[in-house]
């Protein structure tokens, strides 16, 4: 974390926040105002992190917002009110429709706890970087290039990281989602956000996602060696269902291992089917015949999505993590929850929330009768070795 801000015109709630990250050894910049905020800052670093007060004089948070957007300051926000969560809500779409990263929101009065646990999200990849002074550029400001993917490409520097899924009702560990992370030479653990669409715009996604599934399947194969028997979920991009060849490829990967094909689930996102959607149908559509199973991603965040269920035959619905994590606390989310469980319960999908991140929000799934859940709650991500170790160990359910 280069920069903290705090835009609030209460200044002892600025100077509250101030003296909090103090005592997590953080420094943080206090303005009374957007104005001030804006005058002495031209250009911060994209990787600061600016806590905005919404309900401001002369420049009120929906302004700051806008002119972030304006000025190409692509800092990440967490936005703070006493206004309703409807508000902030709609806040936060401004936000990202901006492109900007909101992290989340806070209501006034501010909980510390819960100001935490947003900065959890974003601090523990900092102190990594902190700890880091084998090179002078650390891997969160490393831009790999074309050149840099093609050569990890070739060189298999791409590993998997797994993230377990669990039945919510009997706590049965279910399956795993496999997440993709370079494992870089010099600059350490690289996100996919860094290099995924990098590998979109250069035509080298059909050559990631073979060497994901190859993974998967190796993993697959270990854990059923070890008598765990769970289907491992892989991500499928715009550029991998508009390819053919798709069907024939897992098919025969999986013949070739004496795997059945349940044991591989493909996430499709909403977006993606944006894309070919003829060709996509088409692609599909062959995968379920083969004994694939479906699971539209994300959903809730994309376009047209009443029309894919129908078109599709998808077999699983995931609820996005935008709507989960914050449904203990924004009835709107968890009204969008809620419609969505009984959508995919409707169209005889099983329903898996991903971003479970609190006991709360797992008895309120349970409630809503949710299948299955995903996150931080149950597991973080984590590499193959230690998937093996936590199934080991995983006995009784976390519900």
């Amino acid at each position: 974390m280069n920069n903290i801000y705090i835009i609030d015109d209460e200044k002892a709630m600025s100077e509250l926040l101030q003296l909090y990250l103090e005592e997590m050894d953080m420094d943080a910049k206090t303005y009374t105002s957007g104005l001030d905020f804006f005058n002495e800052n031209q250009t911060i670093d994209k990787n600061s992190l600016i806590i905005l007060d919404l309900k401001m004089p002369e420049m009120d948070g929906v302004e700051v917002i806008r002119l972030l957007a304006q000025k190409e300051l692509t800092a990440s926000l967490i936005l703070v009110s006493g206004y309703d969560t409807g508000v902030l809500h709609s806040a936060e779409q401004l936000a990202q429709a901006h492109h900007l990263n909101v992290i989340g929101s806070l209501v006034k009065p501010i909980e510390l706890s819960q100001l935490k646990q947003l900065l959890a999200t974003i601090i523990p990849i900092n102190d990594i970087i902190s700890k880091s002074s084998s090179s002078s550029i650390s891997h969160k400001n490393y831009q790999p290039d074309i050149a840099a993917l093609k050569y990890a490409l070739d060189q298999k520097q791409l590993i998997l990281f797994f993230q377990p899924q669990i039945n919510i009702e009997t706590g049965k560990v279910i399956g795993a989602e496999a997440l993709v992370r370079w494992q870089h030479e010099r600059y350490g653990l690289i996100n996919p956000d860094k290099f995924i669409p990098l590998a979109e715009r250069h035509g080298l996604m059909e050559q990631l996602t073979q060497q994901v599934i190859n993974m998967a399947i190796v993993q697959i194969s270990q854990l059923i060696n070890l008598h765990f028997t769970i289907p491992i979920s892989v991500n499928v991009s715009a550029e991998n269902i508009s390819s053919l060849s798709l069907p024939e490829f897992i098919s025969r990967l999986l013949q070739e291992n004496k795997l059945d094909p349940t044991m591989l689930v493909l996430e499709i996102t909403e977006t993606a089917l944006m894309c070919e959607l003829v060709t996509s149908l088409d692609i599909l559509t062959r995968l379920r015949m083969k004994g694939f199973d479906l699971s539209i991603d994300d959903f809730g965040t994309g376009y047209s999505s009443l029309s894919h269920l129908h078109r599709i035959p998808f077999t699983e619905l995931k609820i996005d993590q935008s709507f989960v994590k914050k449904m203990d606390t924004d009835d709107n989310s968890r009204a969008i929850v809620k419609t969505c469980i009984m959508l995919g319960h409707e169209l005889n999908m099983s329903v898996i929330a991903e971003g479970v991140e609190s006991k709360e929000v797992m008895n309120i799934l349970s409630e809503l009768g949710c299948d299955n859940a995903q996150g931080y709650y149950i597991s973080r991500p984590m590499p193959s070795e230690q998937l093996l170790q936590w199934l080991k160990n995983y006995e009784q359910p976390i519900i």
